[in-house]
């Protein structure tokens, strides 16, 4: 097993740390303007925002290749825009209208997108993660190198189809790296009065899977992680652990008002720990880009959801007929 210290930061260029910076700003900004649809009933149903979370999947997607999968849990928007999603079919799809991912159908917490081999976000606690494991099992029976990352969170590690999976997918020697993203309350119960353990990754023993803790609050230090955990899977030894220690900022939902912890809390992790803030330091401190420069990076993303945001509002609720629609695959291609 891995030892719980973080994998070193690698060195990176400012084009890279610019775009880092560029993505998780375009995460937070459209959560930010979802919460706003939300409060103006223009998004139904549940709305689970990933706001103070955004390094964990911009991190991973820098040690993703084309092909590499995904697959996740309910708290979705940030992995669909991460992996290059269309902002504006996102959005779409959390108002419930026909230019959305899934045609209106799906909102929040259920939309895919084969193009950017994104599997979804999904509504069943940790229902996801055997999902993951099925998705490593089509690429290794292919023979290629791809890799599948699965998402679940502190609360869903405690599920029984996790470690059934565990066992799977170390018994076939599956490309599947298991992320969890412990933002320390699932639902509103605090990790340590919900788990025993005095860490998640390693339960990970008990089948033989390799793995290590991440500061998810760094993208750099994520994207290091990911890179080692994907070279593990690409040169077939099997599933790896990485548990990232992340921290969300808003409810568990947007109706949770999260009185189960306070207020200081919530603001020293915003001051103190900010993932976009200390992208933010790093490319001031290295004279990568300067503050106006950085000011017209916000204005941009914010014309891009502004954007998705209209375009939501204009885009047309599904017709009635579409109830029947998408009921069974119609394009998979038959055994001979």
């Amino acid at each position: 097993m891995a030892a719980r210290k973080a994998a070193a930061k690698p060195n990176v260029s400012a084009e890279d740390l610019l775009s880092y910076y560029r993505d998780m700003l375009l995460i937070r900004r459209f959560e930010e303007k979802a919460g706003q649809l939300y409060g103006m009933g223009l998004i139904g149903g549940f709305c689970h925002l990933y706001i103070g979370q955004e390094a964990v999947v911009v991190g991973l997607e820098a040690a993703a290749k084309e092909g590499d999968k995904r697959v996740t849990s309910y708290r979705d928007h940030g992995h669909m825009l991460a992996c290059g999603m269309d902002p504006k079919g996102v959005m779409a799809e959390l108002t419930g209208r026909e230019g959305g991912y899934s045609k209106g159908k799906g909102g929040s917490m259920h939309m895919f997108s084969r193009e950017k081999h994104f599997y979804g976000g999904h509504g069943i606690v940790g229902a996801q993660v055997p999902l993951g494991a099925g998705l490593a099992f089509s690429d290794k029976y292919k023979g290629n190198d791809n890799v599948t990352f699965t998402y679940f969170g502190d609360g869903a590690a405690n599920q029984g189809q996790v470690y059934e999976t565990y066992n799977m997918a170390m018994l076939w020697d599956l490309p599947v790296v298991f992320v969890i993203e412990n933002n320390k309350y699932a639902m509103g119960t605090s990790v340590q009065r919900a788990t025993k353990s005095p860490s998640l990754w390693e339960r990970g023993a008990a089948y033989g899977i390799a793995g290590e803790e991440v500061d998810g609050m760094d993208v750099l230090a994520v994207k290091a992680a990911g890179e080692k955990a994907v070279a593990h899977c690409r040169a077939g030894k099997g599933p790896y652990i990485l548990e990232i220690m992340t921290y969300r900022y808003r409810g568990h939902s947007m109706s949770d008002p999260a009185k189960y912890r306070t207020r200081d809390e919530v603001q020293k992790m915003r001051t103190e720990r900010d993932a976009i803030e200390h992208v933010r330091d790093l490319i001031l401190q290295g004279k990568h880009a300067s503050e106006d420069e950085l000011k017209d990076i916000d204005k941009e993303i914010k014309n891009v959801v502004n954007e998705a945001a209209e375009f939501s509002k204009d885009s047309p609720e599904p017709a009635l007929d579409e109830l029947w629609t998408d009921i069974y695959a119609s394009d998979v291609p038959q055994a001979v």
